[in-house]
């Protein structure tokens, strides 16, 4: 029998960098006082370090709002850190928590939660907390600000999880990826009535009453990009409000990049994140919109006929 816990996995991004940059004797020891510190930041909650990782932490927590607390305080504290640190030499923290039965052994645990804690941590973003929805079920309700990521494949998994992310920013504000249910019913000079997806040669408009649609590399998507870099299910555009919303549900993240009047503007990352299609621009798949090979889908929302020569209605 095991003992219901929350399982930890506090990860460094971008420590190889770091090692070529600083040598193996001062990176190791930057590393380790870093992943000290973690320890100490979980102990001071409440948990127990099972074991470090080389350059990441697993430790144990009996319920999940101490775990919650510690990963926000490390997020918190990290983030003020790095901001004077050189850029090559930042590591970021991806953290995955979740909630279940835990079998300990000789020192060691072992479990599903601890197999899908590790997986949230490789699937984070830098600077992300990725918790099942098992540990956001102990949270007082608005103790902690979370996103639902809807469910979500995890390698090694029959089932599907559903996974939030915790909004540990002391400020929110950011451009474009505002939850959506926080922008009006509808923009003041929008048009958005349908949105038009070209890739290579596959065309397709799409009515407002036809969303939602998935982009991804499989036939369940309704927009297929047949490339390796694109997830099964890559992505999600629906209507929420009177705005058409682009949701990023892969495992590489997707770019977004918006044309206006003065041509091209910068490229948004979304990593299980999400932001208002408006206009007219192009969505990258897997990659960068500045890698040329970057499976790369025009959209348009405008409601003129610039973009496509030749349509399919998708009724």
């Amino acid at each position: 029998m095991g003992v219901n816990s929350t399982v930890v996995f506090a990860d460094l991004t971008g420590s190889t960098r770091v090692f070529e940059a600083m040598g193996n004797a001062r990176a190791t020891e930057t590393v380790t006082r870093l992943t000290q510190w973690i320890g100490r930041v979980c102990e001071a909650h409440g948990g127990r370090v099972v074991k470090s990782l080389g350059d990441g932490v697993f430790a144990i927590f009996t319920g999940g709002a101490a775990a919650t607390h510690a990963v926000i305080e490390l997020q918190r504290y990290h983030q003020k850190r790095l901001a004077g640190w050189p850029v090559p030499l930042r590591m970021a923290l991806q953290i995955g928590v979740a909630s279940g039965d835990v079998v300990e052994v000789e020192g060691d645990c072992f479990g599903d939660a601890v197999n899908l804690a590790s997986r949230l941590s490789d699937l984070a973003g830098p600077g992300q907390i990725w918790v099942t929805e098992t540990v956001i079920f102990q949270l007082h309700e608005g103790a902690v600000q979370h996103r639902d990521l809807g469910p979500i494949s995890i390698r090694g998994r029959t089932e599907m999880s559903i996974v939030h992310r915790i909004d540990w920013q002391e400020d929110l504000t950011s451009f474009l990826t505002v939850p959506a249910a926080l922008l009006p019913a509808r923009l003041p000079d929008s048009t958005f009535g349908h949105i038009e997806l070209a890739w290579l040669d596959v065309r397709s408009m799409f009515r407002i009453d036809q969303l939602p649609i998935h982009l991804g590399r499989v036939g369940d998507a309704q927009f297929v990009v047949n490339d390796p870099r694109v997830s099964r299910l890559h992505a999600r555009i629906e209507e929420r409000q009177g705005s058409c919303v682009l949701i990023d549900v892969s495992t590489y993240g997707t770019w977004v990049r918006f044309h206006g009047n003065g041509g091209s503007s910068h490229e948004i990352a979304l990593r299980r994140d999400e932001c208002v299609l408006h206009g007219r621009g192009e969505i990258g798949l897997g990659a960068p919109l500045s890698d040329f090979s970057a499976p790369t889908i025009a959209f348009n929302t405008t409601g003129d006929d610039v973009m496509l020569s030749r349509r399919a209605i998708v009724d």
